[in-house]
């Protein structure tokens, strides 16, 4: 059987998707807004998470979440700065951005809300992964640790999961590879060698403290490839690399959530 990766579909097969913004509880039961996509019919479908980027929750991370919808899971993309702001998305992430981001703890509660939402949902199979891109590259690691809800994790390129003791702070009190140890699904990691933040001294770093922890682990480098390799909206986007970091992830979360 072919795994359904893309142009694997067949042109007279149905396709139906639904996809709209709805409401959810995040953190300390508050109502955040979130995106959610559903393929049509009665399932069940495993469930992904996407945590959105520091450019904020925009147009490119609800298009990832359709894409993902269209490959036969519930996604859901919790919008982890709507307490902050409203407003456009690059408005909404630079006052973030200004206040030294969202707290771990809030964006923690908010993915497991995100999870808990879809797990309850009578089209589920039971199985949620998560995934993010940089800064939430950084909160899929941490929720793959401190969270028992995943089943599954995919981190792309997650800035600041190896963090000095000068960049902690109240918000972010403890590097993430410190909770290393805790990790409890299985990990997808896909990172660009000319990237800075992780440079890929720290990616080696990164997946050397995985492997001594015994975790169930997949790294794939490109060297071609930089910081935020999948957004083709801005001139970072590498298309070799995307197109088969697509195709890693797609088979990871069959292999995992399916």
């Amino acid at each position: 059987s072919k795994k359904r990766n893309m142009n694997m579909y067949t042109t007279d097969q149905f396709e139906g998707m639904i996809a709209e913004t709805t409401v959810i509880r995040g953190h300390n039961g508050d109502l955040i807004n979130a995106y959610y996509a559903r393929p049509s019919g009665p399932g069940p479908f495993p469930s992904v998470v996407l945590i959105h980027h520091l450019p904020g929750w925009d147009e490119l991370y609800r298009e990832f979440t359709r894409r993902i919808a269209h490959h036969g899971y519930l996604a859901i993309s919790p919008d982890l700065y709507c307490r902050e702001a409203k407003g456009t998305p690059e408005d909404v992430a630079a006052a973030v951005r200004a206040d030294g981001g969202v707290s771990d703890e809030q964006a923690l509660g908010d993915i497991q809300g995100a999870a808990e939402y879809v797990l309850a949902l009578p089209t589920s199979n039971g199985k949620v992964g998560t995934f993010g891109t940089c800064s939430g590259g950084r909160h899929a690691f941490l929720a793959g640790c401190r969270l028992t809800v995943f089943d599954a994790v995919v981190e792309c390129w997650g800035g600041n999961v190896i963090m000095n003791s000068d960049q902690l702070n109240d918000k972010q009190p403890v590097s993430p590879n410190d909770y290393t140890k805790d990790l409890n699904a299985p990990l997808l990691g896909l990172f660009g060698n000319l990237d800075q933040s992780p440079t890929p001294e720290q990616v080696n770093q990164h997946e050397n403290e995985l492997e001594k922890a015994g975790k169930s682990i997949e790294f794939h480098r490109y060297d071609d490839a930089g910081h935020g390799f999948f957004y083709y909206d801005r001139g970072a986007y590498h298309q070799p690399s995307a197109v088969d970091g697509w195709k890693k992830m797609f088979d990871f979360l069959s292999k995992n959530l399916k």
